[in-house]
């Protein structure tokens, strides 16, 4: 089928940007088939229409237009970005895919909760099996962007049943049309957890975290040196989650994935600590000194400096409030 040549075409690309879309895909395949061509050819009498019946007859048939489908207007031009490591919904195969392009649709809006999600629509949209469809609405489900109950169908639901932690939703939000929304309240979680890692990492003194701390620094100097942002933003990465690990909270631990994502997700003007220069590396190495002689306050503050030396985004980071 086209549908799984275009898959096959692009599961090598690992750029973002560079994989179509499935609904794009699906849209070049409306197209009429031959046989659907040859059910109306003039001159054929096996297969010629009857002709309609009078109007006002009983059997008369009155149009009443295209019955609307939730996938008419949807905007789903939008490029796959499958540049990242394959969770749960970010296989390389048709499940994989349709989880993604529906997840988008969904977050984007173009999806709503006005109509169920019919499998059988969906498979003919896209021209995959019942199995793939009912597997990719089940990874939907779990994510909360979807429910299916009997006698309703399956249905979007309400954005604050979505879970917004999940690193796959947080792609979606952050490419989407509410991608100014994602990045504020990704950084004003990062405002909330981070210094307060900082502080509890400095209470523990771990000699392994600290010699990797310092290594950490040492890579984000030479990035900074040769103006590296990959590797840069790599190393950053690997910093703010080993500081979270640090601290010695597990419920903390758990946001490391979602850290990292804010890290890779964020696109334009961004926190210091994102920017390959001096200045965010010589604050690294102050958190680092501060986290080696036990100076909660410390690397508290420096945490706080390095999420806002960048005054352009100023405006997406809360202050702290006076008590």
């Amino acid at each position: 089928m086209l549908f799984r040549k275009a898959l096959k075409a692009g599961r090598g690309v690992v750029d973002k940007g560079c994989v179509s879309t499935l609904a794009h895909t699906a849209n070049s395949m409306s197209s009429p088939r031959p046989a659907e061509a040859a059910a109306g050819r003039v001159g054929d009498d096996s297969v010629r229409p009857a002709a309609p019946a009078p109007v006002g007859s009983p059997n008369a048939v009155v149009d009443r237009g295209p019955v609307p489908s939730p996938w008419d207007g949807a905007d789903s031009t939008e490029p796959i970005r499958m540049g990242r490591k394959a969770g749960a919904g970010r296989g390389r195969g048709l499940h994989g895919q349709l989880v993604q392009q529906l997840g988008q649709m969904i977050v984007s809006g173009d999806l709503g909760a006005d109509r169920p999600l019919v499998p059988e629509e969906i498979g003919q949209r896209f021209e995959v099996s019942r199995t793939v469809v009912r597997e990719s609405l089940r990874v939907l489900e779990a994510k909360g962007l979807v429910s299916a109950r009997p006698n309703v169908g399956t249905r979007v639901r309400p954005v604050l049943d979505w879970n917004l932690l999940d690193p796959d939703i947080v792609e979606w939000r952050a490419f989407g049309p509410h991608r100014d929304d994602q990045r504020r309240e990704l950084f004003e979680l990062r405002w909330a957890i981070e210094p307060l890692a900082a502080r509890l990492a400095a209470g523990h003194g771990r000699d392994d975290v600290q010699r990797r701390l310092v290594e950490i620094c040492e890579a984000l100097a030479q990035a900074a040196a040769q103006n590296d942002a990959v590797a840069f933003a790599r190393a950053d990465a690997e910093f703010h989650g080993l500081l979270l690990q640090a601290a010695g909270n597990r419920m903390l631990e758990h946001l490391v994935g979602i850290v990292g994502q804010a890290l890779q997700v964020s696109g334009g003007a961004s926190a210091g600590c994102e920017r390959p220069s001096e200045s965010a590396v010589g604050l690294h190495r102050r958190l680092v000194d501060a986290l080696g002689t036990g100076d909660g306050a410390a690397a508290e503050a420096t945490m706080r400096s390095l999420l806002t030396v960048h005054p352009e985004i100023e405006h997406a980071v809360p202050a702290p409030r006076e008590h």
